[in-house]
Formats: C-alpha cells, sequence, structure tokens
C-alpha cells in the first residue's frame, strides 16, 4: 500500500495505472482500493470521498482515451 500525504490526482492516476490493482491511503481522503485500474467506490463514503473516487476515475478514462488516440 503506497502512501500520498497529500491529495494529489495525478501522482495517484499514474501509480493506479503502473500497478493495475492494489490499495492506497491519501491524507484526509483514507484508504482507497483499485482494481483493474479503476477506482472502487465502497458501500459506504462519505461524499467527499464519493468525489474523489469520480474525479480520478474521469482522470483514468482520460488519460486511456488519449493513449488509445496516438
Amino acid at each position: 500500500m503506497r502512501v500520498f500525504p497529500i491529495y494529489a490526482p495525478k501522482l495517484i492516476v499514474k501509480h493506479v495505472r503502473v500497478f493495475f490493482e492494489g490499495s492506497i491511503w491519501v491524507k484526509g481522503v483514507g484508504r482507497l482500493e483499485f482494481s483493474k485500474g479503476r477506482m472502487l467506490l465502497p458501500r459506504r463514503s462519505l461524499p467527499g470521498v464519493q468525489q474523489a473516487i469520480i474525479e480520478l476515475n474521469e482522470l483514468i478514462e482520460s488519460q486511456n482515451l488519449e493513449a488509445h488516440a496516438s
């Protein structure tokens, strides 16, 4: 599990795309899990955590589209 001392979406997305499956801990957000290169939304979470996961998944998707377009 990698620990991120701050919420840095681009670094988190890079980590998720490289390792593809696992978990991370982000200060202020908590523990997040990812599988198959996408962030997993827990059953119960705070609205801020849900928004962060949605934002990260959108970034992952946009980078995937850019990679396929090249």
